[in-house]
């Protein structure tokens, strides 16, 4: 058996647990070979992708399918604080009218949103805040160009907890974000925004950013695919970051495999990102679709599993019986401690002079935080640093007799 990364190992693991974490049956019309769904907002991307390639199906239907959700259902849900409908709109009849024989990306006609903290030329990107609630940058994020290049058709921008400083999208310059499922608990954070909207089909797939659980968490508490991928595999150049060192930017989709078409697009070098990391290409979708039973899985209970939701409890439990069932063996593990990686201050190395302006402008949590990294100490910022790349060189020697390791997102149920 040929030699797997274990990023080609992680892949192949979620291909094989995602016919078993399938999102209810009312959140999905099953696309049969000879009929279209009802509600075309309601196919995957990747099946949205093929149909637009096979003309069974334009990118400007798409469109209208997702504006007419958004119309209806983000009134309540409060995802999008900025929709581009005419924008989209050309741009799907622009692609519509391209002929067959021209070079089509693998996302060609299909919509989809961004986390509003991902530069957009020309259209405003806030980051949730006051302080830049009128700021319009003359150039897209390179994510943004990537996608676009592959076809995708952008229909706005997304909520988001300001600055994606927190876990609830709670604190926000246009309002709290509302989790589909129930209105009155959190959708999680900070891509709280990119987590309602695909969970409710006003988009196909969205990005998110994740520095500390940013993706991971509204993905769960939403019951969506997030994916933070491997740092610096992923330029966050054009990105407002939270924490440079820490900062990841990763596909929201209803599919293991949609993620990996957003992946495939989104992966690749940028020498003006200072985190950006040279790595061959790679093809995520077959990846994902590759068999997982030679899986060696990794199950560290300490301290991961400890003061866990009776809910979340029997959840991880019945995911583990699955894994295990499809996979070839467990094992409980042990990783590293992180106590050690503490970089404040470098929040507040992009705030600064924002701050030192415009503090009032600033959501009071997040006003609070900037003022307690103001006085962070060089010398405990540098050995935090030391740490994480002590961390960066020596991670895989836990994953010595493992391929994968499986715990809980969240200890708790979104409240």
């Amino acid at each position: 058996m040929p030699t797997l990364t274990r990023r080609a190992f992680a892949t192949r693991l979620a291909a094989g647990a995602a016919g078993a974490t399938a999102l209810p049956r009312t959140l999905h019309a099953q696309v049969r070979p000879a009929a279209l769904p009802t509600d075309l907002a309601w196919l995957t991307l990747t099946e949205a992708a093929d149909l637009v390639k096979a003309r069974r199906v334009s990118s400007l239907e798409l469109v209208e399918a997702c504006l007419a959700r958004i119309a209806t259902y983000d009134p309540k849900l409060n995802a999008f604080i900025t929709v581009t409908a005419e924008a989209a709109r050309a741009r799907a009849k622009a692609l519509d009218a391209l002929p067959a024989s021209a070079p089509r990306g693998p996302l060609h006609g299909v919509p989809i949103a961004l986390k509003d903290n991902i530069d957009t030329a020309g259209v405003r990107t806030t980051a949730a805040s006051g302080v830049y609630d009128d700021r319009v940058p003359p150039e897209d994020a390179e994510v943004v160009r990537r996608l676009t290049a592959a076809g995708a058709v952008v229909l706005g921008k997304l909520n988001l907890h300001e600055f994606a400083n927190g876990g609830t999208s709670a604190t926000s310059y246009f309002g709290p974000v509302r989790n589909p499922w129930a209105l009155d608990r959190n959708p999680g954070g900070s891509s709280g925004g990119s987590a309602a909207a695909v969970a409710t089909g006003l988009c196909f797939a969205a990005l998110g950013t994740d520095t500390g659980g940013s993706i991971r968490t509204p993905s769960s508490n939403c019951s969506v695919v997030g994916l933070k991928p491997t740092y610096g595999l992923v330029s966050i150049r054009g990105i407002i970051p939270l924490v440079v060192s820490l900062d990841h930017c990763g596909p929201l989709t209803r599919t293991v495999n949609d993620a990996a078409l957003m992946l495939s697009a989104m992966a690749g070098y940028d020498r003006l990102d200072i985190a950006s990391v040279e790595h061959p290409a790679e093809n995520y979708l077959q990846a994902a679709q590759s068999p997982v039973k030679g899986l060696r899985v990794g199950v560290p209970r300490v301290p991961f599993f400890d003061h866990l939701d009776d809910d979340v409890a029997s959840s991880v439990e019945s995911a583990l019986k699955v894994i295990a069932s499809l996979t070839a063996s467990t094992r409980d593990v042990v990783l590293p401690s992180t106590s050690d990686i503490t970089l404040n201050g470098e929040m507040y190395a992009y705030h600064e002079a924002l701050f030192t302006k415009m503090a009032g402008r600033y959501q009071i949590p997040t006003r609070r935080n900037l003022q307690g990294q103001a006085n962070a100490k060089a010398a405990d910022y540098i050995r935090g640093k030391w740490a994480l790349d002590l961390l960066h060189r020596t991670i895989d020697d836990s994953f010595r007799n493992v391929d994968v390791v499986v715990l809980p997102t969240r200890r708790h149920t979104p409240r």
